[in-house]
């Protein structure tokens, strides 16, 4: 079914609001919502009990938190926020306010909570209902007017309190919030449901992905690409005497990788010295692997200068490198596409010679990605010393072989990976869809009353233009 406007609409006088229902109001925050409000909550709770402890990685985008820690109610104090089931919270500090972090509290122990000071808590008044607040909150209406008021330098930029405070909400009769909250509470569970259904095929198809790199960097090509390439189908194969191998095509070798490969440190030059930033020379860090969605390196966040290099015990890299993130984390690699080098975060695999191929090596790599990540060792942070990592053992077909090998993985992945981004696609659309409808509900754009009642059970309703 269509959603329609309602009858008679009038100036809310607010620009970015726009025309509001002629029967509805539009009141600052302060006249419907208390801004960090204490917990009367937390102090009738005797010192020693516990209550749900929320940092800022508990906040979950676009709603939820994970309750999963604690601290007793004597730690409250200066140093945390302190909310209570009810509250609605929302992420002051850049960029999780622009991510949507917010929540309706619910479900704290003994109802109550403390948790980050970089949270606005947010507590209804009796003019508003606290499900349609929080779906205000999480409205791009709400999220584009906090950016607008933000303060600070670089990427510490924080919303105000005074934003929350003077905000402009506007107010249906509370009856009729209480009928678009319900509406929305049953469509975002209809849109989320679809959304968990392709994020959970997205699952399956990078399962499926990461068994055929394991199986074809262990075992070869499926026997029928094997034919096509001229290579036996069906080769013996032989014990490789490590466990996460099995066993392999008695043709194959079985090295660490130090007798193929050089291994090469990164460094960072100091960062107070303008001169040895901002030149021509890609500098790879763990975070640059992440971000990459390719087999080859892209160009760098950062740069250095020739300077920088020399003061760094950075070492360039030739073209056809394979970079690994050996710390913070382990296992985000690719190959470079050009003359590069790295920070301390990353350790580079450089050919020593002509018999080894730096695609077939990545994928062997992706696949005992899981064996790499278990060797790190340290106390402050997991790091893949530089001997362990040579020490890793790799099956090594004959070159040829390599290459078929890994040109069959680009073909095949590339496949997957075109499937994974429809459905990425399609899971950024029911977002967007999302939020769309939480604006047009909360806004009075389109009237839902009566819509829950009337429309299919499977139906997701849409909106007119």
């Amino acid at each position: 079914m269509k959603l329609t406007p309602y009858p008679k609409y009038e100036p809310s006088g607010v620009e970015r609001l726009g025309d509001v229902p002629s029967h509805w109001e539009v009141k600052r925050g302060r006249f419907c919502v208390e801004v960090q409000p204490s917990s009367n909550r937390l102090r009738e709770l005797p010192p020693d009990d516990e209550v749900s402890f929320v940092p800022m990685e508990a906040v979950r985008e676009y709603g939820g938190l994970d309750l999963e820690q604690t601290r007793a109610v004597a730690e409250r104090g200066s140093g945390y926020t302190e909310f209570e089931d009810g509250d609605v919270i929302v992420a002051k500090i850049t960029p999780c306010f622009e991510n949507g972090k917010g929540a309706l509290a619910s479900g704290l122990l003994n109802g109550a909570a403390i948790g980050t000071t970089e949270l606005h808590v947010l507590r209804p008044k009796s003019n508003l209902d606290r499900r349609l607040l929080f779906y205000f909150t999480i409205s791009p209406l709400f999220r584009t007017l906090g950016e607008g008021e933000m303060y600070g330098a670089g990427g510490q930029k924080r919303v105000p309190t005074s934003f929350c405070e003077d905000v402009p909400i506007p107010l249906a009769p509370l009856d009729e919030q209480r009928t678009i909250a319900d509406f929305l509470d049953h469509q975002a569970a209809k849109i989320d449901t679809l959304i968990r259904k392709k994020q959970a095929l997205i699952e399956r198809l990078q399962e499926k992905r990461a068994a055929l790199i394991t199986h074809t960097v262990t075992r070869g090509l499926p026997p029928e690409a094997a034919r096509a390439t001229g290579l036996d189908p069906h080769p013996n194969l032989k014990p490789s005497g490590i466990e996460w191998l099995g066993d392999i095509p008695e043709h194959w070798e079985i090295l660490p990788l130090r007798r193929w490969y050089r291994i090469v440190n990164g460094g960072t030059p100091s960062s107070t010295e303008d001169a040895y930033w901002d030149g021509g020379i890609n500098w790879i860090t763990p975070e640059d692997l992440g971000r990459n969605r390719s087999k080859r390196t892209g160009n760098s966040r950062r740069t250095l200068s020739r300077e920088g290099l020399m003061n760094c015990g950075a070492q360039l890299v030739p073209v056809n490198s394979v970079v690994l993130s050996t710390r913070a984390p382990i296992g985000h690699l690719a190959v470079t596409s050009r003359e590069s080098c790295t920070n301390q975060g990353c350790r580079t695999l450089v050919p020593k010679g002509s018999c080894t191929y730096p695609d077939y090596l990545y994928y062997a790599l992706l696949a005992s990605r899981p064996l790499l990540e278990a060797a790190g060792k340290g106390t402050t942070f997991m790091e893949l010393s530089a001997d362990l990592l040579g020490s890793h053992t790799v099956p090594f077909p004959p070159d040829s072989e390599q290459r078929t090998i890994a040109d069959f993985l680009d073909r095949e992945t590339a496949k997957i990976d075109g499937l994974i981004a429809k459905v990425d696609t399609a899971i950024a659309r029911l977002r967007e869809y999302r939020a769309a409808l939480i604006t047009a509900a909360v806004t009075g754009q389109v009237d839902v009353r009566g819509v829950i009642a009337s429309e299919s059970p499977d139906s997701v309703p849409s909106m007119r233009s």
